[in-house]
């Protein structure tokens, strides 16, 4: 699809005010982020040791260093520039606000990638994020004590066991029901259930603490190698990337 000039120069201002403002306020919450620790230890008689900081660093790594790169790569197509610094401002990604924006460009056909797909992944979760403040305030803030002295326990304990798994598996459903690449599809799937159940059983810590970071260079590289040579990519009246 072709764009206008003042569509183009309407579009290139507000990609600079996204890059100018998302910096900034990205760059202040890691101020706030960070703070806590060094108001700690001023504060407090707790003096870690630089041994100590670094140990506890790297465990941390081991686990979540992977995500540090996934995240962007992977959330990028799909929620766009703004969409990004609201994602990593707000958190909660993967379980509501990736969420959010696929159901917006499914119901409204948006190709990821696209214009139209940053837009309404943006409007998506401005809504997402207002919807989930509004639902703190009422359900934690106001009811959570009473909420929680009712809930019988093993209702609490179903709930902690199960609904981060259904939450996330309704988001791979329409993550395949939006992207409709059945090839991509089938050897995610397969590289899962192998290094999952084959791999990770039988590979040392270090290299299980790596399997979602491994799972998807796989799945890319799989996916690249035994893509569809034959046709042009799919050009839809909305498949102009975004600048």
């Amino acid at each position: 699809m072709t764009f206008t000039a003042e569509q183009d120069r309407i579009h290139g201002a507000y990609t600079r005010a996204t890059n100018r403002w998302g910096m900034v306020t990205l760059f202040v919450g890691f101020l706030l982020a960070t703070s806590l620790p060094f108001i700690l230890y001023v504060t407090t008689g707790i003096h870690p040791t630089i041994g100590q900081i670094v140990t506890a660093f790297v465990a941390v790594a081991a686990v979540y260093g992977a995500f540090y790169v996934l995240e962007p790569i992977t959330y990028f197509p799909i929620l766009g520039p703004a969409g990004m610094y609201q994602a990593f401002m707000i958190g909660n990604i993967s379980n509501k606000l990736l969420p959010s924006a696929i159901v917006a460009q499914s119901t409204i056909k948006a190709v990821p990638g696209t214009r139209k797909a940053a837009y309404s992944s943006t409007a998506a979760i401005c809504g997402a994020a207002l919807v989930h403040v509004a639902s703190m305030l009422i359900l934690v803030g106001i009811f959570g004590t009473v909420i929680v002295s009712i809930t019988p326990p093993a209702i609490t304990e179903v709930a902690r066991l199960y609904i981060l798994p259904s939450i996330l598996g309704g988001v791979l459903v329409q993550l395949i029901a939006t992207l409709k690449q059945v090839r991509a599809t089938v050897i995610a799937i397969a590289v899962a259930l192998l290094i999952v159940l084959v791999v990770v059983p039988h590979s040392p810590k270090i290299v299980s603490s790596f399997a979602t970071a491994l799972a998807v260079f796989v799945t890319v590289g799989l996916t690249w190698a035994f893509r569809s040579r034959g046709g042009k990519p799919d050009e839809t009246g909305d498949s102009a990337l975004i600048n």
